[in-house]
């Protein structure tokens, strides 16, 4: 009854599987990151903060070219009724203006002051209706006029240098959600496949189990051997049935998962295509610390830190300081009742003044601030000399790893051509009835764990060889640099 029901099961899932068995996408490491890339909603958000920072800092540099205004104030009509305290009498007067200027200011980044060049025109008609009397008048000012801060910090300069921070970081944050994108994607990639292997390795002992069963029946049935043999072969056939069935579902967990992680389609068919080639390649301990130190984004996270720290630092001193104001304006102004005349004597304007901030006393609010920001400066310091450590360490227990991990394929590859060796002289025992279907079974459990801990140690090396890249930044068996060209430019 057991084995009918693991039968039916098994043939049911597999039929649901051959349904769409000629719309399988076949997957590689390579496409599977593609993939990835492409539909993985943290990388689409971190690309979103990026380029968000590139448009900051393009506005920013923007704002630092020559800025062009024109203020028009067409027409306007005023009325109002005052009061003569002389003539103790009511009068009313009637204005009407129209003015436009035009003003081009080009900010100084090396200085952080500004020059501006002002185009003012504009025409009144006044009208005072009480004592009949009127006026028009025109008037044009152009005026050259400088503002300069003194004695503080550039304010412009450290702006932009926070907003070029800001990027970096951002690339970096970019960069480095990638890495940790194709890291998960090849570990569940190599699950896939090792439940595939799972599920190969295990058919092929369900197909061993009924030869197995088909022999020790046909010996019972010529009375050559116990009915209790065929019992214990029967017990081993069902378990290998189970076996089967288990790893197809394990199988299509795998699957599940994976697809969930590229963002595609849960009812879409896919199988895995990896490169199981071992290349052996020599890695020196000292050559990977230094790609590491040169390369991990995460030191030059932690510098972009503490140049940070040091703008804080200046802000906070500049909270209270003593500084000063430089405005500057030239000028020349031209008057007159009508336009033809309004140059005949035009009149200069100079403006020349200086204004200072001179700190009394805080109460020592400021040495508490500017003390603070450097603690925090300090433990920002340590924090990047731990990641330092932290990154040779695990460097190191990359490289070491490896050559075992080398060894251990070799290892698992000799035990399977040996537990094969075994299995076959055993089962030709079994057949002859020298050998128990229990002792055989330990048999094969042998050969099977040979050959799943021989997957095991291939997924093993490829996620070791991954991760010296991750770690170094250094494509050891092309020899070239894995930092992401985005960040070289």
């Amino acid at each position: 009854m057991l084995k009918n029901t693991l039968v039916l099961g098994l043939l049911t899932l597999c039929g649901l599987n051959g349904v769409h068995a000629q719309d399988v996408q076949v997957l590689t490491l390579e496409k599977a990151l593609n993939i990835a890339f492409e539909n993985s909603p943290t990388l689409i958000q971190s690309k979103l903060s990026l380029e968000q920072r590139q448009l900051e800092l393009k506005a920013q540099d923007a704002a630092l070219k020559s800025q062009f205004s024109l203020d028009v104030n067409p027409f306007n009509y005023t009325r109002n009724n005052q009061y003569d305290n002389i003539n103790s009498k009511w009068y009313a007067n009637e204005t009407m203006t129209s003015s436009a200027s035009f003003g081009i200011t080009q900010p100084i980044k090396w200085t952080d002051g500004s020059i501006s060049l002002y185009n003012d025109f504009s025409w009144q008609d006044a009208n005072n209706k009480t004592y009949g009397g009127s006026n028009t008048s025109f008037n044009h000012n152009l005026s050259l006029r400088i503002s300069q801060p003194l004695f503080t910090y550039n304010r412009t300069k450290m702006q932009l240098k926070e907003l070029e921070y800001a990027l970096e970081n951002a690339k970096i944050s970019y960069a480095l959600q990638q890495l940790n994108i194709e890291k998960s994607i090849t570990s569940q990639f190599y699950d896939v496949y090792q439940k595939q292997k799972d599920l190969n390795i295990a058919r092929d002992e369900y197909n061993n189990q009924k030869q197995n069963y088909e022999i020790i029946k046909n010996k019972v049935d010529a009375g050559l051997v116990a009915k209790e043999e065929l019992y214990q072969a029967e017990v081993n056939l069902a378990s290998s049935e189970s076996t089967v069935y288990t790893q197809e579902i394990n199988y299509e967990n795998a699957k599940d998962n994976f697809k969930l992680l590229l963002g595609v389609s849960l009812d879409e068919e896919i199988s895995v295509l990896p490169n199981t080639e071992i290349s052996t390649i020599e890695v020196n301990i000292t050559d990977a610390v230094k790609y590491a130190l040169e390369q991990r984004m995460e030191i030059r996270q932690k510098q972009i830190t503490l140049e940070q720290d040091v703008f804080s630092i200046i802000r906070t001193k500049a909270e209270s300081e003593f500084k000063g104001d430089l405005s500057i304006r030239v000028g020349m102004d031209a008057l007159g009742g009508k336009i033809n005349n309004m140059y005949d004597k035009p009149t200069d304007n100079e403006q020349i003044g200086i204004s200072f901030t001179i700190p009394i006393f805080d109460w020592g609010a400021k040495k508490a601030k500017v003390k603070s920001s450097q603690l925090a400066m300090e433990s920002d310091e340590i924090s990047l000399e731990e990641e330092k450590k932290q990154i040779i360490i695990d460097v190191r227990q990359i490289c070491r790893n490896i050559p075992t991990l080398i060894q251990q394929i070799n290892i698992k590859k000799k035990s399977i051509e040996n537990a094969e060796r075994t299995y076959e002289i055993n089962l030709e025992k079994y057949r002859n009835g020298d050998l128990t279907g229990m002792e055989l079974q330990q048999y094969q459990n042998q050969l099977t764990s040979a050959k799943q801990e021989y997957t095991s140690a291939i997924i093993n090396y490829k996620i070791e060889l991954l991760n010296l890249k991750i770690q170094t930044l250094w494509d050891f068996e092309t020899h070239k640099s894995y930092l992401p060209t985005e960040l070289l430019k």
